[in-house]
């Protein structure tokens, strides 16, 4: 058996937590294609249950509506070439998540325990066959706590405001200032919230991302996988 097949077979999940603009998506993508692993946004399903709802007028106060709109979602995280794509009841969203009305409403409704049940649900299912990489805010804490490495990414609030600014690309009407109180706010309800908050998992490494480029951030992650999947021979 050579290298690249033994860490095939001892394949490994992966959680990587933290708040909004610490880099978690892109270095989840970027470590998943480099180790032939399936990469889940679990951001993207909690924006496209946002998108959902907004569409339908339905408020974060509205439970009894927030729970029938539930059932009527069906979620599909499908692998492309240049990303990965979300569907929404088979109709492809991916743009239309990434604005910031749907960053805040995600947030609010992540909170409700009817949402953060049934898509904890489907990722736990999706993770179950192993060689998963998965970011979130609660990965390594409740989605995934048996994940056999977790990460815990994190950066200045200055430094992700100006991450998720050029990420946009002038396509928000909103200032970079306007940009770092949002994500103070968004840090302060994911921290504060009563249905698994934002925090680092007790065995999980801690990296400040803040002035590490997105390639040395994959390579430590990588490398240190190669590590625990050769341990798991």
């Amino acid at each position: 058996m050579n290298h690249l097949s033994q860490h095939n077979h001892n394949r490994i999940n992966i959680a990587i937590d933290g708040p909004a603009g610490a880099g978690k998506s892109t270095v989840a993508k970027h470590v998943a294609r480099a180790l032939g692993y399936i990469y889940i946004d679990t951001g993207a399903m909690y924006r496209a249950v946002a998108l959902h709802m907004l569409r339908n007028g339905i408020d974060p106060d509205q439970l009894d509506r927030a729970v029938q709109e539930m059932q009527r979602i069906e979620i599909s995280l499908v692998p492309a070439e240049d990303q990965q794509r979300i569907l929404l009841n088979g109709e492809d969203v991916t743009a239309a998540i990434r604005t910031s009305e749907v960053s805040k409403y995600a947030s609010l409704f992540a909170q409700l325990a009817v949402v953060r049940e049934q898509l904890v649900e489907m990722q736990r299912s999706l993770a179950a066959k192993k060689g998963i990489v998965m970011d979130g805010r609660d990965i390594g804490t409740h989605v995934l706590p048996d994940a056999e490495m977790k990460w815990y990414l994190t950066a200045s609030v200055e430094e992700r405001a100006r991450r998720r600014f050029a990420e946009w690309n002038g396509s928000e009407s909103v200032t970079l200032e306007e940009l770092m109180r949002d994500i103070a706010e968004r840090d302060k309800q994911d921290e504060t919230r009563s249905i698994s908050p934002l925090r680092q998992a007790q065995d999980a490494k801690l990296l400040d991302t803040t002035h590490l480029s997105i390639d040395e951030i994959v390579k430590r992650l990588v490398d240190e996988a190669k590590l625990r999947m050769d341990g798991e021979q």
